[in-house]
């Protein structure tokens, strides 16, 4: 990066934690600390909402979820405006009347206290390790940039996060996620630009749509049902309903958000901002994914994306004539490639329908080749490079800002990206410090003052935020990581739900029921993704399910 790239990165950064830390400075009481004094409007815990599912992996791995397989990770989110209608009607309510601070809370008032402390370790521990997976993001590209250990760079990037959380707590959350969420659209919408501005001159946008659509690459909805298949309309609108359920209604890190809102209305409002948002979005990110697909149908793309690894094979004695040869084949496919995409533009101009097929056709026999080339490279990685990451999708967003972004503007994307990881990581660790005092700390010690249980709160955050770097550590070794963090809350959420779903509508069920329906609900979703292929987004309805079946029929043995 140059001087003008680290300029803007570090005034942009500088100037969000530093304003957010001013502004929150002195939170002396639980309500202030953990809930800015319930004093949000409703645009700001929207604008939180979204900043805090935003994390970094959101900029780095989305694009290259598109790029890899097209628009259709969009149905993953078809259920969520339905969750905020539905959230905003039934928990919102109930949340504000009983004036919790988490909605854990709640269990113990409608169940017991084992069912509430069940219900929150089980968001402790998924929480825990999702915030590895988003100080993960940020510091792949720092030590892609800079070269430095990654490790080293996850302490970095993770110990300035939690510094300012520490000192604001929420309010200090959401004041930064506010800037942050206008560094982001700003970046993203920049970027989205540059993709089409550095086309080939009779490429418009529309054309590039074309060129997508051709490629498969604009697949937004598939009917088709396969219960082994992530993503399609009918998992997004049942799996990707109830994972929303169960992330926006019972995962304190959102929950938190509307929990600190002035009123029931403001709370509701802003939830609803949330649902209309999100999936334009996403949409928008995908967008820049199949942007990404078509500029490197013009103009060649790397061997592999992770350049830490390419520059490692090639200074290998053993292996870098091999990575030469496997060089050399890509540049010839890519070649061929080129001329077969700039035929395709020329025959849509056209409206050739003959010279259309004839161009898809190459186009097909030069992506067997780069099948084959990506096998060959793939068998190369494992023997030279066994311990590198087996796809390279995370990286290819970083690698087009880095090679082909003019200076200026790799600091703004870079300050992207961090934002994004210290907005989404920031929520879940203020969320992780209130649920381990509210409801584990303070339960055993129920007769401290006020500013005993802030101190506590700011060493659990500290706690937490340690723990997330040590699982971030090991987060290179998983796959995409967008991926990787929905699969995550997956084997979690549901069982989760189905508790809170029994304390909504199935009043006959007691405590015990639940909490023994809750294990053994959880147990048997771990051993399902364990032992069989079943898309993630099905075990938040497999264990919302189960938890509502073996519930009810644990209350009736009690019964008898």
């Amino acid at each position: 990066m140059s001087l003008l790239d680290w300029l803007v990165l570090g005034v942009t950064l500088l100037f969000i934690v530093g304003y957010g830390t001013w502004r929150t400075r002195g939170s002396s009481d639980l309500n202030s600390y953990l809930l800015g004094n319930r004093e949000a409007q409703w645009w700001g815990i929207g604008l939180s909402i979204v900043a805090t599912q935003a994390s970094a992996i959101t900029f780095l791995s989305v694009p290259g979820q598109a790029y890899d397989d097209g628009m259709r990770f969009i149905q993953f989110y078809f259920g969520l405006p339905l969750a905020m209608v539905l959230i905003a009607a039934v928990a919102v309510p109930i949340y504000h009347r009983l004036h919790v601070f988490t909605a854990y809370e709640y269990l113990e008032t409608r169940f017991d206290r084992p069912t509430r402390t069940l219900a929150a370790g089980l968001f402790l521990l998924q929480r825990g390790l999702s915030n590895g997976l988003s100080l993960y993001a940020p510091a792949l590209v720092l030590s892609a940039i800079l070269g430095w250990n990654t490790s080293l760079t996850v302490w970095l990037i993770g110990g300035l996060m939690i510094g300012y959380t520490v000192v604001g707590g929420t309010r200090a959350v959401a004041v930064t996620q506010q800037w942050q969420v206008g560094v982001i659209f700003t970046g993203m919408v920049v970027a989205g630009y540059l993709l089409v501005h550095y086309l080939p001159a009779n490429v418009g946008f529309g054309d590039a749509l074309r060129v997508a659509g051709h490629q498969g690459k604009l697949n937004l909805v598939d009917f088709h049902f396969d219960p082994k298949d992530r993503y399609n309309f009918w998992s997004g609108m049942t799996g990707g309903l109830f994972l929303a359920l169960s992330y926006f209604g019972t995962d304190q890190s959102q929950v938190q958000r509307y929990l600190a809102g002035r009123s029931i209305s403001e709370s509701r409002i802003g939830l609803l901002f949330n649902g209309l948002v999100k999936v334009p979005m996403q949409f928008g990110i995908l967008l820049i994914g199949v942007l990404l697909f078509v500029f490197y149908q013009f103009n060649a793309p790397p061997l592999t994306f992770n350049r830490p690894v390419r520059e490692q094979l090639a200074k290998s004695t053993q292996y870098g004539p091999a990575l030469r040869a496997l060089e050399q084949r890509h540049t010839t496919i890519a070649a061929a490639k080129q001329a077969a995409n700039a035929d395709l533009v020329n025959a849509l101009h056209a409206n050739n329908a003959t010279q259309i097929a004839n161009a898809q056709v190459r186009l097909q026999v030069t992506d067997a080749a780069t099948k084959g080339l990506r096998s060959d490279l793939q068998t190369l990685l494992k023997q030279g490079a066994p311990t590198a990451e087996a796809k390279d999708t995370d990286y290819i967003f970083l690698s087009f800002v880095l090679d082909y972004m003019p200076h200026g503007f790799i600091g703004l994307l870079i300050a992207v990206v961090l934002s994004a990881a210290m907005s989404s990581s920031a929520a879940g660790l203020n969320a992780l410090a209130s649920t381990t005092v509210i409801d584990w700390y303070r339960l055993a010690r129920p007769t401290a003052d006020q500013q005993h249980y802030v101190t506590v709160s700011r060493w659990a955050t500290i706690g937490w935020g340690v723990l997330g770097i040590g699982f971030a550590l090991f987060a290179a070794r998983l796959e995409n990581l967008i991926q990787a963090v929905n699969i995550l809350g997956s084997l979690f959420y549901g069982p989760i739900l189905g508790i809170f779903v029994v304390a909504f509508f199935m009043p006959l069920i007691r405590g015990k029921a639940v909490f023994w329906a809750a294990i053994l609900g959880q147990v048997l979703v771990l051993l399902l993704f364990w032992q069989t292929d079943i898309a993630y987004l099905w075990y938040n309805i497999i264990g919302c399910f189960l938890v509502m079946l073996l519930a009810a029929i644990g209350q009736k043995l009690a019964r008898l």
